[in-house]
């Protein structure tokens, strides 16, 4: 039985479209297309949930989009590789800025840390309906991030820092990536 709490926290990140484009490598995209995209953010911000998460050994910031944004992904993907890219970088500009909003000092540091899989944890993330991805340290759903809260730190504190390029002085800007462990 898990033993711990949980707050929900509001959250509605504005649409950081040059971040955006830092994912995509892109430097423009046509208005038709950004439209496109601003009407889907506006769409998926109601499945965008964030909750501060408290085991009594640490406190967690957890943010993901439903499973069904990934279904959606997905779906355009296998229409159009380009067009499913495109919302795959939008699902993951979402919870970039919603990280921001919340965490401010994320943006300066440039990463959210990974926090240490302890078994209070991930009985926590099951009773909230997220699962720990040992494989991957990360959480399922496919767009979520899970960090220390309050800010307390970036690669100093990361679980992961001893396998990040970014934390081995490797880093080469913004980068985006999917998530290992999924069908595609």
């Amino acid at each position: 039985m898990s033993t711990h709490t949980k707050e929900v926290l509001q959250v509605r990140p504005f649409f950081d479209f040059e971040l955006m484009l830092g994912l995509l490598s892109e430097t423009r995209l046509g208005g038709k297309v950004l439209e496109e995209m601003a009407d889907t953010w506006e769409r998926w911000l109601p499945k965008l949930h964030a909750i501060k998460i408290e085991t009594g050994k640490g406190r967690y910031l957890a943010l993901w989009l439903d499973p069904e944004v990934e279904d959606e992904v997905d779906a355009e993907r296998a229409k159009s590789v380009e067009y499913g890219y495109r919302m795959s970088a939008l699902a993951q500009t979402m919870i970039q800025c919603a990280v921001y909003q919340l965490l401010p000092e994320v943006e300066e540091a440039g990463c959210a840390p990974a926090p240490q899989p302890t078994a209070l944890l991930c009985e926590a993330l099951e009773a909230e309906g997220l699962d720990y991805q040992e494989e991957t340290h990360s959480i399922l759903p496919k767009y979520s991030v899970l960090t220390p809260y309050p800010f307390r730190g970036a690669c100093d504190i990361c679980y992961l820092r001893k396998e990040c390029p970014k934390a081995n002085g490797q880093g080469g800007g913004i980068t985006s990536f999917e998530l290992g462990g999924h069908q595609q």
